[in-house]
């Protein structure tokens, strides 16, 4: 099982406009202990969903016919810069992959997919961010212990110059 930082089970939004892909794709998530919080049929609604539930992930298929993935990963960008999005689409088109890296699509699962391979993206996502916050974590901490350290410094010249 996969944790979020706050040592529970993932918690994810899943969209998709068919709706026995997301169905399949939901019970996967859930048999790998994900905890699925809403789900979609187009990206019209993510961004209320994703202001609602604050998943830690959110999985946005590309191609849809109404309000598509694109749409409502932009929707999201907006609300948290930093979410987790992970789309799911079958176009193999650069100009598609072009548009998502722009939009900092967290990564592209194309269809059909492995779900290993999709617990195994999450997961490797979910520990490079937190191993970015580790190191932003510890980078603070220097650059107190940087401050401290000249603050000690000036007071000795200080004290010296006197």
């Amino acid at each position: 099982m996969i944790i979020n930082n706050k040592n529970e089970p993932i918690t994810v939004i899943v969209v998709d406009d068919d709706i026995d892909t997301l169905d399949v794709f939901c019970e996967y998530l859930d048999l790998y202990q994900f905890r699925v919080v809403g789900k979609a049929h187009n990206g019209e609604k993510v961004a209320e969903l994703y202001s609602t539930f604050k998943p830690d992930v959110v999985f946005l298929d590309v191609m849809m016919d109404t309000y598509d993935g694109i749409y409502a990963l932009e929707q999201i960008k907006k609300i948290n810069p930093d979410a987790i999005v992970i789309m799911v689409t079958a176009d193999l088109t650069k100009e598609t992959a072009e548009i998502l890296e722009r939009l900092h699509a967290s990564s592209i699962i194309y269809k059909p997919f492995d779900i290993k391979k999709v617990i195994n993206t999450v997961k490797e996502i979910i520990d490079s961010q937190r191993n970015n916050k580790s190191n932003l974590k510890q980078l603070g901490s220097l650059v107190q212990s940087t401050e401290l350290i000249f603050s000690v410094g000036s007071q000795k010249t200080s004290v010296i110059q006197k």
